[in-house]
């Protein structure tokens, strides 16, 4: 009687695997040959040992395929999207402009970190200078061969010097010298305050009781703020000097003619507005570079990131604040000057 019912218990435990080896013969086959191997090897056991021969780890260890959520996955609306990155830009304008108030807010109070802002204003002057000039006295010569053909045609070259000073005075000293200075002061600032950001020094400075804004943006502001109109008036001068030699040497114009011309054109309205322009791309030039390496995330690639937006945003806003203060510019000469 116990052997009857120990083959009976046999049976029904190998139809129980054997179902079991169906179902996951499809899924494992490697998982399906060791259950045959030992289901072969626990035949020869008497009774219940065929039964310990397969322990319920084997059975839960079975792979079970569970059902799969159907749902498709959701997809934001576009007016979702927009809100998003409209919430994103705004938030990043509200933080630059937190960063440019404090920036100069901390001039009138202490400390000021004079020997930080006489190493910027080294490395963003003196540092920029042969661009500048390299730059500004082949840009004169160009403007003087571009106007001096067409003012032969009618017999008006002496009029050469009287547009390229007013050009270079107005419009172009300003803007170009601010587009090289952000492309090679504005990726410098963002570079290096990136990768201290990186390196976890702004952290550490803060630990220390440091205001980085104090220590690390102001004196690049400052720096900036000194620097840049006295980078354009060398622009404007060397550009001039390009100019009369281009002069003299293609329109056969009297050096002297030149300059006197060249001075005689220039009102005070002109030069308080090209100068005038230099103190508003300064101000972007810093404070761009600093917003950009402040914020970097995403380590080392996120500073050559942080880089390249510097060079762009400081561009871009460098060209579409020039519109507005031209604007300005001739509207307050005509009132005022």
């Amino acid at each position: 009687m116990h052997v009857t019912a120990s083959n009976g218990i046999v049976d029904a435990a190998n139809l129980a695997v054997c179902s079991i080896l169906d179902s996951a013969e499809a899924r494992n086959p490697k998982l399906t040959q060791s259950y045959c191997t030992l289901c072969l090897d626990a035949r020869r056991l008497p009774g219940y040992a065929f039964l310990e021969a397969f322990p319920e780890k084997l059975v839960a260890d079975t792979p079970q395929v569970a059902p799969q959520d159907v749902r498709a996955p959701e997809v934001p609306s576009v007016m979702e999207v927009l809100q998003d990155l409209a919430k994103t830009n705004i938030l990043k304008v509200q933080n630059y402009s937190k960063l440019s108030y404090h920036s100069v807010t901390n001039l009138a109070s202490g400390p000021r970190y004079v020997q930080d802002t006489l190493d910027q204003m080294d490395d963003i002057g003196v540092g920029s200078l042969p661009i500048v000039l390299l730059s500004g006295f082949f840009i004169g010569a160009v403007m003087v061969l571009q106007t001096g053909t067409q003012f032969e045609r009618f017999g008006q070259a002496s009029l050469t010097g009287d547009i390229v000073s007013l050009a270079l005075v107005r419009e172009l000293g300003p803007s170009i010298t601010g587009l090289l200075v952000a492309g090679r002061c504005s990726s410098g600032i963002a570079s290096e305050l990136g990768s201290m950001v990186v390196t976890e020094q702004v952290d550490a400075m803060r630990a220390m009781g440091t205001d980085p804004s104090r220590k690390l943006v102001t004196p690049r502001v400052l720096a900036t703020l000194i620097t840049l109109p006295l980078l354009t008036t060398i622009s404007v001068f060397v550009g001039l000097l390009g100019g009369m030699v281009a002069s003299v040497l293609s329109l056969r114009i009297n050096a002297t003619t030149f300059w006197e011309r060249a001075i005689k054109i220039l009102e005070f309205s002109d030069i308080m507005q090209g100068f005038s322009k230099t103190v508003v791309f300064a101000f972007l030039i810093a404070t761009v570079g600093c917003y950009q390496g402040l914020n970097v995330r995403g380590g080392t690639q996120g500073v050559g990131r942080a880089t390249t937006q510097a060079v762009v945003v400081a561009s871009v806003l460098i060209i579409v604040s020039d519109t507005f203060l031209t604007k300005l510019a001739l509207y307050l000469a005509d009132k005022f000057f």
